[in-house]
């Protein structure tokens, strides 16, 4: 009698693990020897595909379209072209770009502006090769970064823009109650919530919760804005009740 023996199934081999895609990038700036530099640094790092580098505007936007890059660095300081509005074509015409902005100082003015305009990430001008780095793997992975040096700059922006916009078109576009008017009237003259609540005979814990809906209802983010907001004219005086 034969006996048969099972055949063993030979060993699987263990899968290699894939290998990752390069993050792929497009690099516009109009300084030719830091722009030599940048694309020379990036291509001697493992992780990184150098599509195109250039100071032509035009011709690194064709390629962008073209080719669908992971990241576009761009200067901020372009010489004759406007970096805010090329964020905003790049964001606009190939979103799946990241945009990160390059050479920035501490006091910014405009990275709000940027942000609005589609801005994912920015790179300081005194930055480290590891922060440089980082900051494109982060965007790159879907992530937005933004320096530490630049929150008060951004902060500062949002702040002024919410105080300074028209009046008359924020109060139409919310709705304030009667009470919700006074309250605002009242912090405009700088008024505490105790002296409030004097003021109007309710309790303080009332008053905060109107100040608590004013600030929301008007994207404000503290007693100051809604006194400026109020002073601004936008806000006609209420008698209190």
């Amino acid at each position: 009698m034969t006996v048969k023996l099972p055949r063993k199934s030979p060993r699987a081999s263990p899968a290699r693990p894939a290998k990752a895609r390069p993050i792929a990038l497009v690099l516009i700036d109009d300084n030719r020897l830091l722009r030599e530099g940048i694309a020379a640094l990036i291509r001697s790092q493992p992780g990184f595909k150098v599509l195109a580098a250039s100071a032509d505007v035009d011709e690194a936007m064709k390629k962008v379209r073209e080719a669908l890059p992971d990241v576009v660095l761009l200067d901020f300081g372009l010489e004759g072209h406007d970096s805010l509005s090329l964020t905003e074509t790049v964001s606009k015409d190939v979103p799946a770009a990241k945009v990160i902005v390059m050479g920035l100082l501490p006091a910014q003015e405009d990275v709000a502006d940027y942000v609005r305009a589609g801005a994912s990430g920015f790179i300081m001008k005194d930055a480290s090769f590891e922060e440089f780095f980082a900051t494109i793997r982060a965007v790159a992975s879907g992530l937005q970064v933004l320096p530490i040096a630049l929150t008060n700059s951004l902060f500062t922006q949002i702040a002024l823009n919410a105080i300074s916009k028209p009046k008359v078109r924020v109060l139409d576009a919310v709705r304030l109650t009667q009470r919700e008017r006074q309250v605002i009237d009242l912090l405009g003259e700088g008024l505490s919530n105790k002296e409030i609540a004097t003021r109007l005979h309710i309790a303080v814990h009332t008053v905060k919760s109107h100040v608590h809906n004013v600030l929301e209802k008007l994207a404000l983010r503290s007693r100051l804005e809604v006194a400026a907001f109020s002073h601004g004219g936008g806000i006609s005086r209420t008698p209190p009740g």
